[in-house]
């Protein structure tokens, strides 16, 4: 069984700017309720369908398997939920840990959300200095969440 631990970050300034190159995701989502999330992603020439379980504290049970990129492109069209969360990610590595950072774009546009993957709940993290507010326990930040309430209209 696979598990994802990650915590969740407001971001306050663009210096991961320097750290990588942005890639462009698209994700749909089949289903969004509280105990499965249904995903479809594309990433340049790669797509996946994504199935996680319900989320306790930061850590929950997630399964990934590529699909065609057709199949994903229809399924984004036909079948997600709207809007489309687009959105470019910066990934890296700072002490050892895996890091990304997300700009969205159309509907949830100003919205910066940083990630880091863990391996255990209680591992420590040095927060570079870049980083914000925590809102792991935030749930209108997961990007599931964004596609039934777009960051535009939280104003």
């Amino acid at each position: 069984m696979a598990k994802e631990i990650e915590r969740k970050f407001l971001v306050k300034d663009d210096v991961y700017h320097r750290l990588a190159k942005p890639i462009l995701y698209r994700q749909g989502y089949i289903a969004t309720d509280k105990d499965r999330i249904v995903r479809v992603r594309t990433k340049q020439d790669k797509a996946t369908l994504t199935v996680k379980g319900p989320t306790n504290v930061i850590t929950r049970t997630e399964y990934e398997y590529e699909i065609p990129m057709a199949d994903a492109e229809h399924i984004l069209m036909e079948l997600c939920k709207k809007p489309i969360i687009e959105k470019y990610r910066y990934k890296f590595i700072i002490d050892g840990l895996s890091w990304s950072v997300d700009e969205f774009t159309g509907e949830n546009e100003g919205l910066v959300v940083a990630e880091v993957n863990l391996t255990d709940e209680n591992q420590p993290v040095n927060l570079p200095d870049w980083i914000g507010d925590e809102v792991s326990d935030k749930p209108e930040y997961s990007n599931s969440s964004l596609v039934n309430k777009p960051y535009s209209s939280w104003k």
